[in-house]
Parts: C-alpha cells; structure tokens; sequence
C-alpha cells in the first residue's frame, strides 16, 4: 500500500492546500507530520507569541484531523534525520511539504530534498502560502524588484483567479505509533501576558475563516478609510493565519475576485485597497527571497554608517513596556504586550519614534516584534521596519519622521484607542488626552510619565544625521 508523509510547517490546514492534494492523489495512504525544530530556524527561531500560537494551531488541526479519522503524528529534532525515520517506520516512498521562503529554511529544504532522493525516497515541495512564487514575477533585466508600485502592476497583470482547492480526503489515513503529545514540544510560554492573547485569538482554520466572514460582513465596505483608525475594528487582523497557513491568499484573492463582480466602483475600490495589502506580503516575501540579508543587515548600506544612539537597556525598556511618554506610541506598545498584535498605523509610528526619535538601530525594534507579535513573520518585519527606518527598498523618505500627535489626532480624534490602552489618562479633559503634559499638575496626579524626548527636537537631529548621508 501507497504512503506519503505530509511535512507540514507553517501550512496548518487542509482546505487549499497542494502538498496534501499532492499525496492524497497519488497514494493510498496520507500521514500527516509536525516536526519541532527550532534549531533549524537560524537566527530568527520563533518569538514567545509565535510558539504559542503554533502551540493552539497544531492542537486545532491535530483535533480537525481526528474528527476524520486522521492523526498529526508530532516529532521533535532533526527534520532529516526524523522524516528519514517516519519513512522507514510508516513505508512511506514519498514526503510532499509546502515551500518557505526564508533563508534558513530555503538552506535546510534543500539538503532534506537531497537526501531523500538519494535514499530512494520521492520529496516534492509545493506552492501555496503565497500568490506567486518569488521567482516568477521580475523586473527589467530579469533582475527583482525594489520598488513596491511597479512590482504590484507586474503581479496584478500576472495574477489570474484560481478556484481554492477542495479539502484533503485520502483515501485512507496512515496512522503511527511514537507521536508526541503536543506538551512535550514545550511551545506555550510561561508569560504573563499569555492569557491575553488566549482573550484575544482563535488560532487554526476555523478561527481563520470565522475572522474572514466577519470582516466580509463588518469591514470590508468600508475598508480604505477604516483600516487608518486603531480604536474601529477595520483591519482583517488575518496576519497571523495567513502566516501559519491557516488561510492562503488565494482563498481570499478568489473571494474577493467574486465579490468585486457584484460591485459598484465604489465599493470594489475598498476591494482593491485589501488586495494591495495583500500585494506589500507578496513584496516582502520577494524581497526577503532575492536579498536574504536584508533580516539582518541594511538593504541601502549606506545605513551601515548612519550615527545610531547607543541602545541602553532602561531607554529601550520604556518603549517595550508603553512608558515612553507619548500617548500614540504607549498605547500601541500596551496592545502589543497583551494581545500579540498592534494596529499597522501605530506600528509605523511606534518605530518611527524608536528609529527617529530616539534614533536606535531598526534591529532593536524589529527584534522586539519578533517575540511579541503573533504575525510575526521574518519578510514582513523586516521589510517594515527597513521601510520606516529609511534603509530598506522602497523605504520611507528620509525626512518622513511620523509625529504620534498629528497622526493621533488625524486617526484617533475622539482618544478612543487611548483611552482603551492607557487608562490612566482616560480621566483627563480630552484636549490633554494627547499632549498631558501640557498640564504638569494633571500629569503627575494620574501617574503617567512625561516624554522621554522632545518630539520636535529629536525629529530635527534626526532629519541631520540623515542629511549628512552621502546621496545616491
């Protein structure tokens, strides 16, 4: 009888999913497989709220699959050496996984690839987290794009609807003695703020497709304007289900495909707005994919001789933990710390003022996210953070220092987002609400520190060290 192992990774799922379509069409048999291996992740292993996510994502599909008849065999180590040992132990002639697109794990598939094949044993790595693979979508020259307007046309005239694929039904389910319960990967932190992100999430399939049909339904119509307002519930908030594999973006490409049919302009605006977003994803896995530094080192390397401040561990602690004393940016850290996500508008003013304001290294911000943000994914961190500090492709105009109290008053008029976050200024008269220390006598009675910089003074030296970079 026919076995093939499913290799799964960061494709937790059974609807639309190529690997598992793969192997259910040309075998009896179908194990599926998780294999914990940190240590092959390089120098960005999984953050504290991305291994718990993990941790509630491979319990949600390891029960999906048992309510099928199914099983998620778990295994932790080497994922050659295990995947060689499965095979052996299940007959498997054939391993079938969806392709990643970071550095490390392009290095550690392409040896796994290898010696499978030299051990007789059939390995296929599939698409299927992105809308195009990074390869395929090229610039002038066949070189690859550094600019997002251009790289979105060239996709956009590539991309065509394709119907998602039916979930996976093998034939029949291999099952195998030897699984790991799901503890014994020691994934869920023992944080404080975990419970917060319990409050605040549904991790797996399901949870990705309810969060799909309620923005459908709430959001979508009206998304080019609400998407800037952090206290209105305007975002899809899907980052981190499209970055498990828990939906793919051609679900929710051909949904919106057949939704923007029925539309009037004015609505399929809103459409296109969402598909652009998608569209910055697909950039930053090009990105990451054609310049595999760019994770650790600045893409304009003119960067390399930029005059950051020296990171002492109390400053960058008060921006980590909200205590900055600028409203905008503290309350976009306090959602951070107790849900995994922030807001994308105050993400890019949070690390404006980390990278302007206080003018430390992008690296420390981007770190910081990593470990905190359940979305946290390695292209887009890095592609925004670079972005915003002005060193990446496509980057932020040098001069562009986001100022937390225009963008506040702009995008949170009413202080609704504030006043959620920092609740000990939710008592001040809403013309402090921005600028309390305006008031140092209110300031000092609600316990809310003062600023840690002058906004205007250390957007001036910033906007110096810039101009003091040689031009292109």
């Amino acid at each position: 009888m026919s076995t093939a192992l499913v290799w799964l990774r960061r494709d937790l799922r059974l609807t639309d999913h190529p690997a598992f379509a793969a192997a259910c069409a040309t075998h009896e048999q179908v194990l599926p497989v998780y294999i914990h291996a940190p240590g092959e992740e390089g120098s960005w292993a999984s953050g504290a709220a991305s291994r718990w996510w993990l941790h509630q994502s491979l319990r949600a599909l390891g029960e999906k699959l048992s309510e099928r008849g199914g099983q998620l065999h778990l295994a932790s180590g080497d994922s050659l050496t295990e995947l060689q040992r499965l095979s052996a132990q299940s007959g498997a002639g054939a391993v079938y996984w969806t392709r990643a697109y970071e550095p490390a794990w392009i290095e550690r598939d392409s040896i796994v690839k290898a010696e499978l094949r030299k051990g007789g044993i059939s390995a296929q790595s599939l698409p299927g987290n992105l809308l195009i693979e990074p390869w395929r979508i090229a610039g002038s020259e066949h070189r690859p794009y550094r600019v997002f307007t251009p790289f979105w046309r060239k996709l956009v005239s590539q991309l065509t609807p394709v119907p998602p694929l039916p979930e996976a039904h093998p034939r029949r389910w291999a099952h195998l003695k030897g699984s790991l319960p799901l503890q014994a990967l020691e994934l869920e932190p023992r944080l404080p703020w975990a419970g917060g992100l319990a409050r605040s999430w549904r991790p797996g399939e399901d949870g990705a497709r309810a969060l799909w049909r309620r923005f459908c339904t709430r959001a979508l119509a009206g998304y080019a304007d609400g998407r800037d307002r952090p206290a209105d519930p305007g975002t899809s908030r899907l980052s981190p289900h499209l970055h498990f594999g828990e939906i793919t973006p051609r679900q929710i490409h051909q949904a919106l495909h057949r939704r923007a049919l029925r539309e009037s302009p004015q609505r399929k605006a809103h459409i296109d707005a969402y598909l652009r977003e998608l569209g910055w994803r697909e950039f930053a896995h090009h990105m990451l994919y054609h310049f595999p530094g760019t994770s650790e080192r600045n893409f304009d390397r003119r960067f390399d001789a930029f005059p950051w401040a020296e990171a002492e561990p109390s400053v960058l602690r008060r921006w980590q933990r909200g205590l900055t004393g600028v409203p905008l940016v503290d309350a976009g850290m306090r959602e951070l710390w107790r849900t995994g996500w922030m807001h994308n508008r105050v993400r890019m003013v949070a690390a404006s003022f980390l990278t302007k304001n206080l003018r430390l290294h992008w690296l420390h911000g981007a770190r910081w996210f990593w470990d905190t943000l359940v979305d946290a994914d390695l292209a887009n961190n890095t592609l925004g953070w670079q972005w915003v500090a002005g060193s990446g492709a496509d980057a932020a105009p040098y001069f562009r220092v986001f100022n937390p109290l225009t963008q506040a008053a702009r995008f949170d008029p009413e202080a609704v987002y504030l006043k959620r976050w920092l609740p000990e200024l939710a008592a001040l008269p809403a013309g402090l609400l921005h600028e309390p220390w305006r008031d140092p006598a209110a300031l000092t009675g609600c316990g809310y520190p003062e600023p840690m910089v002058d906004l205007k003074a250390s957007r001036e030296s910033a906007l110096e060290a810039y101009r003091a970079l040689p031009r292109n």
